[in-house]
């Protein structure tokens, strides 16, 4: 038994299923208790980064709703769109175009009846509600460009076709897509030498080298502009800080379609990078994390809302950052409405947190639902962040490596239950305490392991562990 949500930016139009809902509607109104297994019809306009429609997906896959497009999905066709390219034996003997045909897919389905076979092979490649195809036939194949389509874009006649489809949908299976081959034991490691604040310095990106050749890995430190034959490695280790709008992100999917063991793999980047999904998950999971709301503009009636529910000082935050960017604590109402007027440009959302200061905050390295490492941070000198960024002479704090059984056991088992929410990979769960309970802060993908730092207390013990998982999934791949 499921439920299935239509989803747009605006429900006022005419030409929408019945039943639509408003993004603000399902921001606010979702999940709710006892509802059946829900699925979200993304209809909003997913063109810009971080426009309502990509927190639609964002959020339907942290309330644990199946949602299309998916996130993967809305990055994959921002822009130009996507490239494939088709055979004449992938048609399943349907006739290839003679010359260049302009096709309209709505759930996989051309609204005009033509090609259908490759409008399914679309579909299950980028399944997205409505889908703007162009195929063009060359000598090699058939030159096929996929774009993302608005509603709003149709005509009235399409509009209702599309409509008709899309509620015959809500009863009909969704298929997930399919994985990629497997190959040999070489493993990338992605490094950006000119990075600032690198996740890894070079004693550490030297053990790993020399943790994976003790264990049959051989382990390539690579730059992005080297990786344009991926399919000749085995694994992907990323060592430089990720972003979705960025390579990793993009050489990540890419190594994913490969078959290749990723690490971090493109649900935890989409998951970690945005801190959105991050503290809806927290809430609907039940994750100990500080209290937290989502706001969607800066009207009079919103700050009085904020001033009511936070006391000054209050912490606010861009929906991605690391490395404590992106992080502003706010001391005034004139402050507030500055701040967010000038981040509002940016994202459709933004996040208001309380403020909690300590001297420390805890760090837990978690890979595969283990803890690992932990160390306490220190608040760089005259900052509240463990980063100062303004600083270059204390740009951070100290800092403690201690064994993992020495950490108290409510802030280990809170790190855990965060990284759970995010997945099976390598994670930095960040946590304050203060009187005996635990507050997640954030999980992070790619987290910092520098040598004599995270790995102060294991020593290379560290690296032969993280690369010990490495070696456990190439073996279970049955390499």
């Amino acid at each position: 038994m499921h439920k299935t949500l239509f989803v747009v930016d605006d429900n006022n139009s005419s030409h929408l299923p019945s039943g639509a809902i408003s993004f603000a509607d399902y921001l606010r109104d979702y999940p709710k208790l006892g509802e059946p297994n829900t699925r979200i019809i993304n209809l909003c306009d997913t063109a810009r980064y971080l426009s309502q429609g990509y927190y639609c997906s964002l959020l339907a896959e942290a309330r644990l709703h199946v949602a299309i497009p998916s996130v993967k999905t809305i990055n994959a066709l921002r822009g130009d769109g996507a490239l494939l390219w088709i055979k004449q034996h992938q048609l399943k003997g349907e006739a290839a175009p003679s010359e260049t045909v302009q096709l309209t897919l709505c759930m996989g389905s051309p609204l005009d009846g033509r090609f259908a076979s490759i409008a399914a092979r679309i579909f299950r490649d980028w399944p997205a509600p409505l889908l703007k195809v162009e195929l063009t036939p060359e000598s090699n194949g058939i030159r096929t460009q996929v774009q993302r389509l608005c509603i709003s874009e149709l005509s009235s006649d399409d509009q209702s076709s599309a409509v008709d489809i899309l509620l015959r949908n809500t009863s009909s299976r969704w298929h997930k897509q399919k994985g990629g081959k497997k190959y040999r034991w070489d493993l990338a490691m992605l490094v950006n030498k000119s990075e600032k604040v690198p996740p890894s310095n070079k004693g550490a990106l030297d053990r790993f080298v020399k943790a994976g050749a003790k264990l049959g890995i051989a382990v390539h430190t690579v730059e992005a502009h080297e990786l344009a034959n991926l399919n000749q490695f085995d694994a992907l280790f990323i060592r430089e800080t990720t972003a979705i709008n960025h390579i990793t992100y993009q050489l990540a999917c890419r190594a994913e379609e490969l078959g290749l063991v990723v690490m971090d793999d493109t649900n935890s980047i989409l998951r970690c990078c945005n801190k959105v999904y991050l503290h809806d998950a927290y809430n609907y999971q039940k994750v100990p994390s500080l209290k937290t709301e989502f706001i969607l503009d800066n009207t009079e009636q919103t700050l009085n809302h904020i001033e009511k529910v936070f006391n000054y000082p209050l912490v606010i935050k861009m929906p991605e950052g690391s490395f404590s960017k992106g992080v502003y604590k706010v001391k005034t109402r004139a402050d507030l409405e500055k701040l967010t007027t000038e981040l509002l440009n940016d994202s459709a959302m933004l996040l208001v947190q309380e403020y909690l200061f300590t001297d420390y905050d805890w760090r837990i390295g978690i890979i595969n639902g283990r803890a690992v490492y932990a160390c306490r941070y220190y608040m760089a000198r005259n900052h509240w962040q463990i980063y100062n960024h303004n600083s270059s002479r204390n740009f951070s704090g100290g800092f403690d490596a201690l064994p993992t059984f020495e950490v108290p056991p409510q802030v280990l088992k809170a790190a855990l239950k965060a990284a759970a929410v995010i997945g099976n990979g390598l994670y930095g769960v960040d946590l304050k305490e203060v009187n005996g309970k635990a507050f997640v802060l954030e999980v992070n993908d790619n987290p910092s392991i520098d040598h004599n730092v995270e790995d102060a207390y294991l020593g290379d013990e560290l690296y032969m562990q993280i690369m010990g998982e490495f070696l456990r999934r190439l073996e279970q791949r049955g390499q």
